[in-house]
């Protein structure tokens, strides 16, 4: 199972797929600060003070943190022979790679294991399931807190995505569950015996994620990471003056996080935007708040994260690389 590099044809689809999606995504907001009036969008942006945006960033960066930590909790759980520090490292670099269709970019941790250590794409591969589904079962469980937390019919739509979320999260990280969906996809497709047989074996290293002493440290970990996103949403809904509540603004944020995610776009692009005005809309939140707020929010996120990724993309290349070349000698 090794990972290959895409061919120049496709890493400039790709770079077109993310600039079109990007202008997309500009030219919405743009054209509905303009319906809205731009001096009054305006106003609202330039209401926060730099002390108040390193907030924000600061509160990112924790979530990169646990979120880091229980990256490096899934390669000890494998027993890949990597110090903390180089774990850290994969997973921050791995964010340049958010915008690639489907996020399949971040699979490059995956060879940077490999270039370090030699451990095979085969035995490293179920960490970034597991990773995926550790983030969405941490996020269901706040959804679920958000709707108990909030006032009645303010997240009428968070339990059903909350209990979804924490479902598929668990179906796709028991061994038994996931040997049975792949024996069963394979009988329906009956082809490529030997890609089912690696599917099997990857599926079969999943055992150890599943003990409750991984679990609610990984749980915790990702809560904690999400929920301080959540909780700057919330802050700076305060500061552009639509106090909506902690867990409305938490539900509405992780909300559209999911709602993004599951459109397959590159970092959720243009749907979780949409959601998350039109949810802030439906709180009674006017477009000239909600607009900013979204633009705010999504560059204090998403595209900090993939900024953070660009500065540690090359130093975690270089350290896998020296490693391969170790390695070798």
């Amino acid at each position: 199972m090794a990972l290959t590099a895409a061919s120049p044809a496709q890493e400039r689809w790709n770079r077109w797929i993310m600039i079109g999606l990007v202008a997309i995504v500009v030219i919405s907001l743009g054209l509905l600060a303009a319906a809205t009036g731009w001096e009054e969008t305006w106003a609202s942006l330039s209401a926060l003070t730099m002390g108040q945006v390193l907030f924000l960033l600061f509160l990112s960066t924790w979530n990169y943190v646990m979120r880091g930590i229980r990256w490096f909790l899934y390669l000890r759980v494998l027993g890949v022979p990597l110090t903390f520090m180089a774990g850290m490292r994969h997973y921050l670099a791995g964010f340049a790679m958010t915008v690639t269709p489907g996020r399949l970019g971040e699979l490059v941790r995956l060879r940077w294991i490999h270039q370090e250590t030699g451990f095979s794409y085969e035995r490293a591969a179920p960490i970034i399931l597991v990773d995926r589904a550790a983030d969405l079962a941490a996020i269901g469980l706040l959804m679920a807190m958000a709707f108990v937390l909030s006032a009645a019919g303010s997240a009428s739509g968070l339990l059903p995505v909350a209990l979804i979320s924490v479902f598929v999260a668990i179906l796709f990280t028991r061994q038994s569950l996931a040997l049975a969906g792949i024996t069963l996809l394979w009988r329906i497709v009956g082809r490529w015996p030997a890609l089912f047989a690696r599917l099997r074996r990857a599926a079969r290293t999943l055992g150890p994620f599943s003990h409750p002493t991984i679990i609610l440290p990984a749980l915790v970990l990702g809560g904690i990471g999400w929920f301080a996103e959540g909780l700057s949403f919330y802050y700076l809904l305060v500061w552009l003056g639509a106090d909506i509540g902690l867990w409305p603004a938490v539900g509405i944020f992780l909300l559209a996080m999911v709602t993004g995610g599951a459109t397959g776009a590159p970092g959720g692009l243009g749907g979780a935007e949409a959601a998350m005005v039109g949810l802030l809309a439906l709180q009674g939140v006017p477009l000239e708040v909600a607009i900013p707020a979204t633009v705010i929010i999504r560059l204090t996120t998403l595209w900090f994260a993939i900024a953070i990724g660009v500065g540690v993309f090359p130093i975690a290349t270089h350290f896998a690389n020296k490693g391969q070349q170790l390695r070798e000698t």
